[in-house]
């Protein structure tokens, strides 16, 4: 049997009971997390013209555009809502799965719940739940032992259509036979390749959307009767041998399934650039408080990481100085620099104007990236920061577990930050009392009889 059938068999039995509270208040720091990303992404390049775009094509007023005003079908705006909550690269994550969780299923969820009217906070953290735990378990049986990105492929889209279409089809209701026609539908659609990191392209944003708007898509069609693919995980053309190789390991995929939800293992981020960047910037931050770092004294940086912090280091004339900001967003020379020059990592640091300050080019370009093979890991892995001073000093520092970890926990109260942050640099700075009321909202989400109360406040 396809694993995708066990999936939906289990899934389908789970109710709001029988998600242990950590999963709950997961839920709810991913629901808030998104939301302040949301915010502080809804001015980024890309997404006014993804919103103008959508506003064109006109439709049903059924869900909300974040920080626009406006509604439109629930498949555009859960993608424009997600290319927002993606565009700083400031959003959650599972970082061993290497797949970005809420910038998929917030929007997924807010959308369809919006457009299917009286959806209580309680079946929201259920879609959120199962999709969360989806998502993350179809990475953490991938290409086990060894690096998903290095693949090729952008795991949040391309594993993101099959969870939006999940949680999509959970709020609307659909039955075990129409939810595995909604994931052969979304299978049909599975794409994201990682050409946009290396070519600096704004389609790194776009994915999650295009994810988002695909998985929606996918369960109203089922909705009315389409058929998809039944063998969806593991048929001779299903996605771990077509899109993997069949480098895919079952029990993994399977292990404790409707028990245990991985959606408890989401970091978060305090940094808005590439997770694979956050523990350099931690060690960068480290030493510079420790032995007071005098900038214009550095000599070299070097930066001991695995692959694929290796990769975000690499070619050095690019990483050392981005053409533009998502080179920045993915770049370990940069983020390292940043924090040396500057005593921290903040939004503003990866803007066009940003990315020319002559100050942190003239340190970014001396931090070398070393492949260090014992550092290695299916997921973000340790990482190592050496500097070197004009009089001959060496201040090194090794990070296992980055701030934002599940190891090293951001709080709620720590989200409630963010998003306040978030909201005072949307495109339309969010008022005082909405902001209030949105954080009050999430932290008693259970208790809601009409979830999306929520993001219509953020309209």
């Amino acid at each position: 049997m396809d694993a995708i059938l066990e999936f939906v068999k289990k899934y389908s039995a789970v109710q709001y009971r029988d998600i242990p509270s950590p999963a709950v208040e997961a839920v709810k720091k991913e629901v808030l997390d998104s939301l302040a990303t949301a915010l502080g992404g809804s001015a980024q390049a890309g997404v006014s013209e993804l919103a103008d775009m959508v506003k064109e094509w006109g439709g049903n007023k059924q869900s909300t555009i974040i920080a626009y005003g406006f509604k439109c079908p629930a498949p555009d705006a859960a993608q424009v809502n997600a290319t927002m909550v993606h565009a700083l690269d400031y959003d959650d994550g599972h970082p061993v799965a290497q797949v970005h969780i809420g910038c998929v299923a917030v929007p997924t969820c807010f959308a369809v719940a919006e457009r299917a009217g009286g959806i209580s906070g309680r079946d929201l953290i259920k879609a959120l739940s199962v999709g969360a735990d989806f998502l993350a378990r179809l990475g953490l049986a991938s290409r086990p032992g060894g690096s998903l990105v290095k693949s090729g492929w952008h795991p949040t889209p391309l594993f993101g259509y099959l969870g939006a279409a999940l949680m999509a089809g959970t709020i609307i209701g659909l039955d075990d036979a129409k939810m595995v026609n909604a994931l052969g539908i979304a299978y049909h659609q599975c794409a994201g390749n990682s050409q946009c990191v290396s070519d600096g392209a704004l389609t790194k944003r776009m994915g999650p959307g295009m994810a988002a708007r695909g998985g929606i898509t996918a369960a109203l069609m089922a909705e009315r009767g389409i058929t998809g693919a039944n063998n969806v995980l593991e048929g001779e053309y299903g996605l771990f041998r077509q899109y993997l190789g069949g480098d895919y390991d079952r029990s993994i995929l399977l292990a404790d399934l409707g028990e245990r939800f991985e959606g408890m293992n989401i970091g978060f981020k305090p940094y808005s650039c590439c997770g694979f960047s956050h523990p350099f910037i931690d060690g960068a931050l480290a030493l510079r408080s420790k032995h007071d770092i005098k900038v214009e004294q550095i000599k070299s940086v070097t930066a001991y990481g695995g692959e694929t912090a290796y990769a975000i280091c690499v070619p050095p004339e690019v990483k050392g100085v981005p053409r533009n900001t998502v080179d920045a967003q993915f770049s370990v020379p940069w983020a390292v620099a940043t924090a040396l020059v500057k005593g921290r990592v903040a939004p503003a640091d990866f803007t066009s104007e940003a990315i020319r300050d002559e100050k942190v080019l003239g340190i970014s370009h001396k931090v070398k990236g070393v492949l260090e093979p014992a550092y290695n890991r299916h997921g973000v892995g340790p990482g190592r920061l050496e500097i070197v001073m004009e009089d001959g000093a060496v201040y090194t520092e090794e990070v296992t577990h980055c701030l934002g970890s599940t190891e090293r926990p951001m709080t709620f109260n720590d989200i409630t930050a963010k998003f306040r942050e978030g909201a005072a640099a949307a495109r339309k700075p969010v008022s005082k009392k909405s902001v209030d009321q949105v954080i009050k909202l999430v932290a008693n989400l259970e208790s809601l009889a009409d979830a999306a109360e929520i993001i219509r406040l953020l309209a």
